[in-house]
C-alpha cells in the first residue's frame, strides 16, 4: 500500500481542523466558530481570539446551550493582565456555579 499522499486512492489531507461553511463566510461568521461550538458539545468553553465579532457572539448564544466566554484580545497588544483577570473571573464563577 502506498503512503504517497498524492496518490488518487489516498484520502485528501485536511489543511485545518475546522469546518467552514460558505454561508458562514457570507454572513461574517468566523471560520472557527461552528467547530468550536460543536467540539464544546454543550460544555462550558472559553474562546480567546483577536477576530471575535458580535456575529460570533450571537451565533454562539443561539447554538450553544452551555456557558461560553468569547473574549476578544487586541492583536497589537496580545494577552494583557486585564485579559487574564476577565478569564480568571469567568472561570471562578463557573467553579462556584
Amino acid at each position: 500500500m502506498s503512503t504517497d499522499r498524492s496518490s488518487p486512492s489516498a484520502p485528501p489531507a485536511r489543511t485545518r481542523p475546522y469546518e467552514e461553511e460558505e454561508e458562514d463566510l457570507w454572513n461574517g461568521l468566523h471560520w472557527k466558530t461552528r467547530t468550536l461550538v460543536a467540539r464544546a458539545a454543550g460544555r462550558p468553553f472559553v474562546w480567546v481570539d483577536d477576530e471575535i465579532t458580535g456575529i460570533d457572539r450571537s451565533w454562539v448564544a443561539v447554538h450553544h446551550p452551555g456557558p461560553a466566554l468569547l473574549h476578544r484580545v487586541e492583536p497589537r497588544r496580545g494577552l494583557r493582565h486585564s485579559d487574564h483577570a476577565v478569564l480568571d473571573a469567568w472561570l471562578r464563577r463557573r467553579a462556584v456555579a
